[in-house]
């Protein structure tokens, strides 16, 4: 349990009403009673208007809380906004089995973006890049001018890289920007700063920026989170060693790697939505990432270690923010964030990637075992049963018997349905 006596352990809360699931984590994270509502009301109309443009209305996605993560002695409850069935119970069974060994334990380094800028029609290439790099502290400081409230919190572009790259246009130059943007997930202070930098460049090296763009490979804003599910918990030895087999597949094939990584995203995904935060940013760096040895291959890695435990680690990339954004517009993302009760977007990023840990966990382990059908099973019957026209009470009657038979169908539903009736 944490040092301010609060737990995320609960007993049978996917069995409590939603009134008193809420009240839970209101408790939990000292919601305030609008706080606590705001998940009961749409997203007002006014304020889609001004996020994106031609708004004809909202898209709702069901929000939930995995329970049971301890993430460096410290319980979360964690907000997942997904569509897809048994993600959020997966992550809550995942996380309750790291917890016996200690829950997760994570690395984040300092928060650092990249934006790059390109130069073409360059005569002189070598030439170019030194001269790019002889001017480094005058690019620094022009760059730090465009944000001077990043640089006060500690912010700020802090050091140049300059890359070579042969093309079918020619050898050209891309040079990289290194910002670090603090509780930013990064993209408006780093394009400023590039743009601000073009005409600079150009003077450097007399040859033509074109591109000047943040890039989503944010191969130096890492984040690690390990843990250790407890064999016995798993089911035993074997079960571990079957995990492992399972595993391997993704570590050396990329037709498997694929659907690995995407059962990790499945709980990053959904984290990253709920805060408000671009999943697309974190998609397309996480899959960057994952090739960037030259073949596409696992995010996560396990091993046995000495008791026979399994040892499960992820490592990516996470660009995510606390400030700025829709997260500081839309007010359930609000709300998801004080339930988390999180200070930096390092936190944030922390306990994001233990959540990719524990749902590729729990994947596995499924798949490992009694096969990824049977957990979503349940949950599929439920919407057999609505698609058949089942109310209220109806439902669960009717998925059960589907379960029951095996067949979940939506012909043998509407006939279950009209027995009971």
């Amino acid at each position: 349990m944490s040092s301010n006596g609060k737990s995320s352990t609960v007993s049978g809360f996917y069995k409590m009403p939603v009134k008193e699931r809420i009240d839970f984590v209101k408790k939990f994270s000292d919601l305030t009673e609008k706080e606590a509502n705001v998940f009961s009301s749409s997203l007002d109309i006014e304020i889609a208007d001004r996020m994106i443009e031609n708004v004809l209305g909202t898209f709702e996605l069901p929000v939930g809380v995995a329970v049971n993560f301890l993430i460096n002695e410290k319980d979360y409850l964690v907000p997942m906004a997904t569509e897809e069935s048994s993600v959020v119970a997966a992550a809550s069974n995942a996380a309750k089995i790291a917890r016996i060994k200690g829950g997760f334990k994570t690395e984040c380094s300092d928060p650092l973006m990249i934006g790059q800028i390109q130069v073409l029609n360059l005569k002189d290439v070598a030439g170019a890049a030194k001269e790019i790099m002889n001017h480094k502290d005058e690019i620094l400081k022009i760059a730090n001018a465009q944000d001077k409230i990043l640089v006060d919190l500690g912010g700020g572009a802090k050091d140049l890289e300059v890359r070579i790259l042969d093309s079918p246009l020619g050898k050209m130059i891309v040079t990289h920007l290194i910002v670090d943007v603090r509780d930013a997930m990064g993209a408006n202070a780093v394009n400023t700063m590039v743009e601000a930098l073009a005409p600079v460049i150009e003077d450097i090296t007399s040859g033509k920026v074109r591109l000047k763009i943040l890039s989503n490979l944010a191969d130096k804003r890492i984040v690690k989170a390990k843990a250790v599910f407890d064999k016995e918990k798993m089911g035993g030895e074997k079960i571990v060693d079957a995990f492992l087999e399972s595993y391997t597949l993704a570590s050396i094939d990329p037709y498997r790697a694929a659907t690995h990584n995407k059962g990790i995203m499945n709980g990053i995904d959904s984290l990253i939505i709920a805060t408000g935060n671009d999943f697309r940013a974190i998609e397309a760096g996480a899959h960057a990432y994952a090739a960037r040895n030259g073949q596409y291959t696992s995010l996560t890695t396990y091993s046995k270690d000495e008791n026979g435990d399994l040892v499960g680690e992820i490592e990516l990339p996470i660009a995510i923010g606390i400030v700025g954004g829709a997260g500081n517009i839309h007010p359930k993302a609000k709300v998801c964030k004080k339930i988390l009760r999180i200070k930096t977007a390092q936190e944030l990023s922390e306990v994001v990637a233990s959540l990719g840990l524990a749902q590729n966990f729990a994947a596995v382990f499924a798949l490992s075992t009694v096969g990824i059908q049977k957990g979503h099973m349940s949950l599929h019957a439920k919407n057999i049963a609505v698609m058949a026209g089942a109310k209220d009470h109806e439902i669960d009657k009717v998925a059960e018997q589907l379960i029951k038979e095996g067949k979940i169908k939506l012909d043998r539903a509407k006939e279950i349905l009209a027995e009971i009736k």
